[in-house]
C-alpha cells in the first residue's frame, strides 16, 4: 500500500510540473534515441498492455526507466532475464522456468505492483503510479529534491539523489532522463495519440471541453493567465478574476475576432 496519498493539492503538482516542464538542451538528442527505441518497441508494449489494462505509454517509459529499453532485462528491477530477479522485488516471476521471456516477466512485475488494478490513467494518476514503481524516498525524506524518476534531464530537477538504497547524497547529480519527462515529449513529438490511448477515467466527462470558453459564475483554470494577457492589450481593462465572463468575452473577440466558446453570443 502506498505510503502518499493521490490528494487533489498532489494531482494539481503533478499537473503544473507538466505543464511547465522543459526538457534541458543538452538532453535532447538522448531523448529523441529514447523515443525511436519507444517506436520500435510499441508492438511489445501494447502486447503487454492487452493482458494488463495498463497503457502502453507507461509500460514504454517504465521500460526506459528499469531496463534503459533492453528487452532482456525484467521490468521489475532491470535484473536479466537468464535467472529470476536478485534485486528487489527478489525472485520475480515466482512461476515458469529461466531464461523467461520479456513479456511474461513484464506481466509479472505490472501484476505483482498491482498496476493491472489501477483505475486512474488521468495525467495526475498516471505520474502518481509511476513515481510509486521506484518508491516514495524523495517525498518523505527529501521533499525539497522532485523525483529525478519523474523529472530527470527537465526544469524540475536540480540535483540530490539516492545513490543506493537508503543512502542520500545531495551533491549527486541522477543522468537519467525522468519518466515525467520522455511522456512530455511524446507528447509534444505526437507519440503519445489521442486521449482514448488512456482508459476513461470514472467520472472524467467523454469529451475535454475547451481550456478557453465562458463561465462567468466560476473560475477556470488558465482564465487568470488569459485575462491578465488580454490586459496587456490596447484598450481592454479586466478584472483578473478567473471568470470568464462577457467582458472577458468580448476582450477575446476583440483580440481574436470571436468569442469565447460557450458565449451565447458565438454563432
Amino acid at each position: 500500500m502506498s505510503s502518499i496519498a493521490l490528494t487533489d493539492p498532489l494531482k494539481a503538482e503533478y499537473q503544473r510540473l507538466f505543464d511547465n516542464c522543459n526538457l534541458r538542451p543538452e538532453s535532447a538528442g538522448e531523448v529523441e534515441a529514447i523515443l525511436a527505441r519507444i517506436r520500435n518497441g510499441q508492438p511489445r508494449y501494447r502486447a503487454v498492455a492487452a493482458e494488463t489494462d495498463v497503457p502502453w505509454l507507461v509500460i514504454a517509459v517504465l521500460h526506459q526507466m528499469e531496463c534503459s529499453g533492453s528487452f532482456d532485462k525484467h521490468l521489475h528491477n532491470g535484473d536479466p532475464l537468464s535467472a529470476r530477479t536478485v534485486r528487489v522485488p527478489a525472485n520475480r516471476p515466482p512461476q515458469g522456468t529461466p531464461p523467461f521471456v520479456w513479456e511474461v516477466s513484464a506481466i509479472d512485475a505490472l501484476r505483482f505492483q498491482r498496476f493491472d488494478r489501477w483505475k486512474d490513467w488521468s495525467l495526475s494518476g498516471t505520474l502518481y503510479r509511476i513515481e510509486s514503481y521506484n518508491g516514495w524516498g524523495y517525498r518523505l525524506y527529501h521533499p525539497e529534491t522532485l523525483s529525478p524518476y519523474l523529472w530527470g534531464g527537465s526544469n524540475n530537477y536540480a540535483g540530490g539523489k539516492y545513490v543506493q538504497d537508503g543512502r542520500w547524497s545531495a551533491s549527486a547529480m541522477s543522468r537519467q532522463i525522468g519518466a515525467a519527462v520522455l511522456l512530455r515529449r511524446m507528447a509534444e513529438s505526437g507519440l503519445l495519440l489521442p486521449a482514448a490511448e488512456l482508459p476513461h477515467t470514472p467520472g472524467a466527462p467523454a469529451e475535454k471541453l475547451p481550456l478557453l470558453r465562458y463561465s462567468p459564475n466560476a473560475e477556470l483554470p488558465y482564465a487568470r493567465e488569459l485575462q491578465a494577457f488580454l490586459n496587456t492589450l490596447p484598450d481592454i481593462y479586466l478584472k483578473v478574476d478567473g471568470k470568464p465572463g462577457e467582458r472577458t468575452s468580448d476582450a477575446f473577440r476583440k483580440a481574436t475576432g470571436n468569442y469565447l466558446a460557450g458565449d451565447p453570443r458565438a454563432s
